[in-house]
């Protein structure tokens, strides 16, 4: 493939990564880069894309655990895991084997924080 082609593809995908910093397209544009240098010393079209998809999927193997540990440090956590180490004042009774009990965590009224088989250390606070 032309250089240029490999060129167009490097910056398409380093476009299409920088409005959502999602790490989803990252991976590729470095294979589409390598493969460009491949391409510039004259490299055939099946050893090009074959660094292409080395290089892009070793990027996403090796990489991504450490990136994702990293940079996505901020993520604020929705749903069930917003509730996680967090304090709750339990209003009736947790029962796991009936589906029963209630908890308020924050001024919001949660029904059953626990899941079966899940042992809930209570400790009173006194004011």
């Amino acid at each position: 493939m032309p250089v240029y082609v490999w060129l167009a593809a490097f910056i398409v995908l380093l476009l299409a990564e920088l409005p959502t910093m999602a790490l989803t397209t990252i991976w590729f544009a470095g294979g589409a880069l390598v493969s460009c240098l491949a391409a510039i010393v004259g490299a055939g079209l099946r050893l090009q894309l074959l660094i292409f998809v080395a290089v892009s999927f070793a990027l996403l193997i090796f990489t991504r655990p450490f990136v994702m540990r990293y940079v996505n440090r901020n993520v604020n956590q929705t749903n069930v895991k917003s509730l996680i180490g967090r304090k709750a004042r339990v209003t009736s009774k947790i029962d796991n084997e009936r589906g029963m009990g209630a908890a308020v965590v924050g001024g919001g009224r949660n029904g059953r924080l626990v899941q079966r088989e899940t042992r809930i250390l209570l400790r009173q606070t006194h004011r």
